[in-house]
């Protein structure tokens, strides 16, 4: 199991990226949070099995229909696993 910080940039708030984000990270079994912050940011800290987060993290850079992203910042982050 790995874990990751994720920092979305673009137009990520006010389009449903973070709802959806929190559903396609469940669909894949990963567990984690994700949040809004208030530079407009998305942020989310995922962990699971590498297939499954990696193939969320493709995934990410579509995001939900009305969302641009621009760049994600992916830094490892600790797992309690």
């Amino acid at each position: 199991m790995i874990a990751r910080h994720l920092v979305i940039h673009g137009r990520v708030q006010g389009v449903g990226y973070r709802d959806w984000l929190a559903q396609t990270a469940r669909a894949r079994g990963l567990t984690g949070w994700v949040r809004n912050l208030t530079d407009g940011t998305v942020e989310a800290v995922l962990a699971g099995p590498e297939a499954a987060l990696q193939s969320c993290l493709t995934a990410c850079q579509d995001g939900p229909p009305l969302a641009r992203v621009s760049r994600i910042e992916n830094t490892p982050a600790l797992s309690r696993a």
